[in-house]
């Protein structure tokens, strides 16, 4: 008997891949989004393959997708407890004269 590709296994993976990779990218947030979504996507994986594992093949991708998208959203939560930390002690402005000195010194 052939088996069919578990539903919501492939974007569980790709959601949990993509939110790793914002959390580090874009302050946090996309990645904490991204991780919940994953995260259901895989759970509503899991679900269905419970349901009947001899028809849906493909739960290591639903796993995968559920490690990944709780390792991004654990990311993202530290980027933007990390961000709340430099906006409220003042310590942003200081960060962004740095990076502009740098940008000059490399554009010279």
């Amino acid at each position: 008997m052939v088996k069919e590709k578990l539903p919501y296994s492939q974007s569980a993976l790709i959601l949990g891949i993509l939110s790793i990779f914002t959390a580090c990218c874009c302050y946090g947030i996309v990645g904490v989004i991204l991780g919940f979504i994953g995260l259901n996507k895989a759970k509503k994986a899991i679900a269905i393959h419970e349901e009947n594992p001899d028809l849906y093949d493909g739960i290591n991708n639903a796993n995968t997708g559920k490690i990944t998208s709780i390792i991004g959203i654990v990311f993202g939560i530290i980027a933007i407890v990390y961000l709340v930390y430099i906006l409220s002690s003042g310590q942003y402005e200081v960060m962004m004269e740095q990076y502009q000195e740098i940008i000059e010194e490399q554009m010279q």
